[in-house]
Formats: C-alpha cells, sequence, structure tokens
C-alpha cells in the first residue's frame, strides 16, 4: 500500500474522521465528498412509541449493547432488524420489550424508520450511511459519539450523543434524548445535504476542476 502511495495523484475521503486518518497515515491531504444517501427514498410519518436499530448483527455493530441497554428499560419499546453471526447471542439478551425481526426487506425498514421514536446507533464507522436514512424519515439518532455520526449528526438538533460503548452512557443519553422536543422536517432538511443528488455534483466538479488544473499545468488537453 504504502508503495503504490506515489502513484496516486488524489485522494477523496468519505469523512472528515477518514480524512485526517489519510494524513496521519500517509501524510496526504483528501478532499471530504460524503457518500450519496438515498434521503429522496424517506418521508417522516407520525413517530410511534418505539425506537428502532437496524444493522448487520456483527461484533462490531454493538447491537448487543443496545439490546443490553433496553433489557434494563422494560417500559420501552425496542425493534431490531438485521441478521448475523451475532443473531443467538442478541436473543439470549433480549426481554419482551425487545422484538428481533431478523432480516427484512427495504420497504419494511424504510416503514419502520419513517415510525419509529428513535433510531439507536453503536457503532464507529468510516461515515455511516443508516444514520443519515434515519433522519432522512425525519426520525432522530441516538449514536455514539465517534466516528463519521459527528458528522451527519447535530448534536440536539438532529439526535443526541452517547461517549462510549457502554450500557451506562447509553441509557444516560436516552434519559436526555426523552427530555427533548425534536423537529421531524428539520431533521429531513438535515439530511438531504447527504443526498445522492449532492453527490454526483460534488465528485463532477471535483474531476473536472483536477482535469482543468492538470491540462493547464500541460499547456494542453486532450478528452
Amino acid at each position: 500500500d504504502i508503495e503504490g502511495l506515489g502513484r496516486v495523484n488524489f485522494f477523496i475521503a468519505n469523512s472528515q474522521f477518514i480524512a485526517e486518518r489519510i494524513q496521519r497515515v500517509y501524510q496526504r491531504e483528501a478532499t471530504v465528498i460524503y457518500p450519496p444517501v438515498a434521503t429522496h427514498l424517506f418521508s417522516s410519518q407520525k413517530k410511534e412509541d418505539f425506537f428502532l436499530t437496524t444493522s448487520r448483527l456483527v461484533p462490531y455493530k454493538r447491537v448487543d449493547l443496545i439490546v443490553e441497554a433496553f433489557s434494563q428499560l422494560p417500559e420501552k419499546r425496542l425493534v431490531v432488524i438485521g441478521d448475523g453471526p451475532e443473531m443467538g447471542k442478541i436473543r439470549q439478551r433480549a426481554t419482551n420489550n425487545i422484538e428481533l425481526l431478523g432480516y427484512q426487506p427495504d420497504a419494511v425498514v424504510r416503514d419502520h424508520m419513517e415510525r419509529a421514536q428513535g433510531f439507536v446507533f453503536a457503532a464507529e464507522e468510516d461515515f455511516g450511511i443508516v444514520p443519515v436514512e434515519a433522519q432522512a424519515a425525519g426520525t432522530p439518532v441516538i449514536a455514539l459519539k465517534k466516528g463519521g455520526a459527528l458528522e451527519t449528526v447535530l448534536e440536539n438538533k438532529t439526535g443526541v450523543f452517547f461517549e462510549e460503548q457502554s450500557v451506562a452512557t447509553l441509557l444516560s443519553a436516552l434519559k436526555k434524548f426523552e427530555r427533548m422536543q425534536w423537529d421531524p422536517a428539520l431533521i429531513s432538511r438535515h439530511a438531504q445535504q447527504f443526498s445522492e443528488e449532492r453527490f454526483r455534483q460534488q465528485f463532477k466538479q471535483f474531476v473536472e476542476q483536477k482535469w482543468k488544473e492538470f491540462c493547464e499545468s500541460r499547456h494542453s488537453c486532450r478528452r
């Protein structure tokens, strides 16, 4: 990887979190262009009295942490959508207030996102598309305060953060979440800055600008 570094003309990172990693490891600057999210597929419905998390059930997603936290909140309903190698472990921890739906088609996931009171996200991701989808549905997010979520969730406006992957900090964030008033329209508008159309425009502009700079440096341009 390092040997090939000199052949890379430009870096594009999918978040500032990754741009900083590129700088630290490669000593190269990267332009941040956020990934495309299909925000146009989501609309906000009347919110219902349940929380949602949806994910591939693998260890780093920490769905087990979310389930353990809600097992201590029997008055709160949690819906878990997704399947994977952690399903057995998660099923053992689930209490009566936690509904495990397993794998579901996209239409079912969207419907739950649009109706959920809040979306819970405990992974440290490079960017994290699913929390943006939840916000596109007007659903506020309870997210780990690390990784790309720091760039997509506006604290106290489109969601709240918990400091570390622990039950105690997640429970504290859920208490804070319940005390706040949320504006689904504002949350949905915020998510539009991560749309597919925005991605196409920014990527196109980046390529065109770099091609123009290359042409000017060579005093010629062949397409």
